[in-house]
């Protein structure tokens, strides 16, 4: 009688720490439409793959809009909040470079989604986010990975709110996993989801530091390839307009692979925090795994990602289902 109480007892622990998780991963599942508008998926993909035939830069773009959502307020699509005042996340200045064909591609999504009366304002900008960001991970040769959905859109979107929010270039090892590890995202996950750092690109004042005034021992940053310091310094010679376009993976910049990992073998890395992942003993191994094995990237990548759309998400009754994108109902 004493075990049947205790082990009904722990039965009842267990169930309220799958409900608490359940509770904290926000109910999300992949088929979270599936009565109300059972093919958002070949909407979503129909839309993005559209928008991606015009420009490439539609997936680099995509991807760091996400990133950049998911860790400012959870991924709750208040990165796509415009603000009259300028006052909305988009604004501050960590958020300036997110290329307008992110959002443009969240906006064109939504409307193939609401074109079907059935799914007409069903579906979350925070879920349209999250599938047309697999789209592009897909379309440039990524993973194709489920995305789990159900998130709700924020009401809110502040400036203050992303201050000391996303990683600086200058990261170290510490800070980033620190970051991270803030979001229940651990340092394999922050060294898969680095990865995406093979599309893209970035600017020159992202990387002008590392070239021309490192530190007071070194102008150059003796851990970057010399040959690839080089190649940066014919892209971005001293005085050169700071918005010069520089890829982030020198090798294949238009195909998600794992040419990135290989490059900080090289010491191609072109961010502190890019390079750091090599040069860093702790994080080195995972490093030269993915470099080994495309496979084995792609799939901690998926994982990576599923555990980063879970970040802060809102769900039920929390949060609303924008009519519109870029502004609350």
């Amino acid at each position: 009688m004493e075990n049947q109480k205790k082990s009904s007892n722990l039965l009842f622990v267990l169930f309220l720490i799958l409900s608490v998780s359940s509770i904290a991963f926000g109910q999300l599942k992949t088929d979270f439409y599936k009565n109300t508008c059972p093919n958002v998926e070949s909407l979503v993909r129909s839309a993005v793959r559209l928008k991606f035939q015009q420009t490439f830069v539609t997936a680099p773009a995509t991807l760091r809009l996400f990133f950049h959502d998911c860790f400012v307020r959870g991924c709750d699509a208040s990165m796509l909040l415009a603000s009259p005042n300028g006052k909305a996340e988009k604004d501050h200045p960590d958020n300036l470079s997110l290329a307008g064909d992110g959002f443009d591609t969240v906006v064109k999504a939504k409307a193939a989604v609401d074109s079907d009366s059935k799914c007409r304002n069903k579906v979350s900008c925070a879920d349209i986010l999250a599938l047309a960001t697999r789209e592009v991970v897909a379309m440039t040769g990524g993973p194709f990975y489920p995305v789990e959905l159900g998130r709700r859109d924020g009401k809110i979107s502040t400036f203050t709110s992303v201050q000391h929010q996303l990683p600086g270039e200058g990261f170290n090892l510490d800070q980033l996993n620190t970051m991270f590890a803030r979001r229940g995202l651990s340092q394999t996950d922050m060294i898969a989801l680095s990865g995406a750092h093979t599309l893209g690109f970035s600017h020159c004042n992202r990387v002008s530091k590392r070239l021309y005034n490192f530190s007071p021992k070194s102008s150059i940053d003796p851990t970057l390839n010399k040959a690839y310091v080089a190649q940066l310094k014919q892209m971005c010679p001293l005085r050169v307009d700071p918005r010069i376009a520089i890829n982030m993976d020198p090798t294949t910049p238009n195909t998600f692979d794992n040419a990135y990992y290989k490059n900080l073998q090289q010491g191609k890395g072109l961010f502190v925090s890019d390079q750091i992942l090599f040069t860093d003993s702790r994080s080195r191994n995972t490093v030269n795994f993915f470099a080994s094995n495309n496979d084995a990237f792609k799939q901690a990548f998926a994982t990576a990602m599923t555990n980063l759309g879970r970040v802060g998400v809102l769900t039920g009754n929390q949060g609303e289902i924008r009519f519109d994108c870029t502004r609350p109902n």
